[in-house]
């Protein structure tokens, strides 16, 4: 009885080895993967836009499936609130039991996340609001794709710094680590280049009336202003501008650098210039990226796709090729020693992208774009 009862337990195990060795969100036909975004509320432009290009990069491997897997996406949405992007990670780990997880929100949000993401060991790819703090000092398991607000910022002050010397300068920006990254760039930019400020105010996260800081705005003589709101934010104080009949220097941050935020801002968003590390949609790569959507994505969706879209593209592409040079034996060991493997992987849509030992952060090249509110795109400058 006893011989006989191992001769069955040795047969399951050489019929279902995947049985005995399962990865949490991994089975013999699917890849579970996670989301956690805002997908309502203005932010909402931003979650669903990141959704629609991971959906692309899955579609591309689904055709054909990764070592006889197809990847399925689960979201969650946070509304932009830290709180609820923790309760949308733990229930994406602890609930659906995903494999990996990706995206995550805003700056905060994200950050926020990185003690229970690296407890949990799960394999995390930030691709929406990348900071310093969520890869220094690096985890094995959290990956961050893209650029840092405060090297963004940088490189914005001193080229808008360079073309209008000796002007006044205006900053607004947010109450909160996004803020405060800003801020962070920008002091260094003004101090070595002497900037003039002669207006600063921090606004609340989730205010919508910029009346009074746009009024002392006007009011300081500021000839050139770095609005750091993320897309509500802009679109209002830009239309409280327009109302002033005000019209300084405009630059902007790549999380309000998105086509829709020229539409609802109006005529008062021409010539405004952002800093990005995704390529304009206007140009020959976003176009190419637009028509590749077309043969991916329902067409309910093509208008939803802005920069996110290309940030969540490049993320998806990066776990991809990763899943696929693990081979059948997926595992969370694997996969975060191949994304590590890494190296100069062209999307079409940023520079390539590398990771590496110890090397947890992506550090896109950024360039700097102006907006044409005439064809509601932005083109670049430099």
């Amino acid at each position: 009885m006893k011989r006989t009862l191992m001769a069955a337990v040795a047969a399951l195990a050489l019929a279902a080895p995947s049985a005995f060795a399962a990865e949490q969100g991994v089975t013999d036909t699917e890849i579970l993967v996670g989301e956690v975004n805002p997908y309502t509320g203005p932010p909402a432009l931003l979650g669903k836009a990141h959704t629609i290009g991971m959906q692309m990069a899955f579609a591309e491997a689904n055709a054909t499936g990764v070592n006889g897997r197809k990847f399925k996406l689960l979201t969650e949405d946070d509304g932009y609130v830290t709180a609820r992007s923790l309760q949308g990670v733990r229930k994406l780990i602890d609930v659906d039991k995903v494999f990996m997880i990706t995206g995550i929100s805003g700056t905060g949000q994200s950050t926020a996340a990185v003690p229970v993401l690296e407890k949990s060991g799960i394999p995390t790819m930030i691709s929406v609001a990348p900071s310093e703090a969520q890869y220094t000092p690096p985890k094995k398991n959290i990956f961050v794709l893209g650029q840092v607000y405060t090297q963004g910022i940088k490189e914005l002050t001193r080229f808008l710094a360079d073309r209008n010397p000796g002007k006044k300068w205006a900053i607004v920006t947010q109450d909160d680590d996004y803020g405060l990254a800003v801020r962070e760039g920008f002091d260094a930019i003004a101090k070595d280049k002497k900037i003039n400020v002669v207006f600063s105010a921090d606004y609340k996260k989730g205010q919508t009336d910029f009346a009074s800081e746009m009024l002392r705005l006007k009011d300081s003589g500021a000839e050139v202003f770095l609005a750091g709101g993320i897309i509500g934010e802009n679109i209002a104080m830009l239309k409280e501008l327009e109302k002033l009949n005000y019209k300084p220097t405009i630059g902007i941050f790549w999380p309000g650098r998105i086509e829709p935020v020229l539409k609802l801002a109006g005529p008062a968003s021409d010539g405004i210039y952002a800093v990005d590390y995704v390529e304009p949609l206007a140009g020959p790569a976003g176009k190419a990226f637009l028509e590749k959507a077309k043969a991916l994505v329902p067409e309910g969706d093509l208008k939803g796709i802005n920069r996110y879209s290309q940030a969540g593209y490049a993320a998806g592409r990066v776990i991809v090729e990763a899943t696929k040079r693990c081979g059948a034996a997926l595992t969370r060991e694997c996969i975060i020693a191949e994304i590590e493997k890494t190296k100069n992987l062209e999307t079409g849509i940023m520079a390539p992208i590398s990771f590496g030992p110890g090397q947890r952060f992506s550090n896109q090249k950024v360039q700097i774009m102006q907006a044409d509110y005439g064809t509601l795109s932005y083109k670049p400058v430099q």
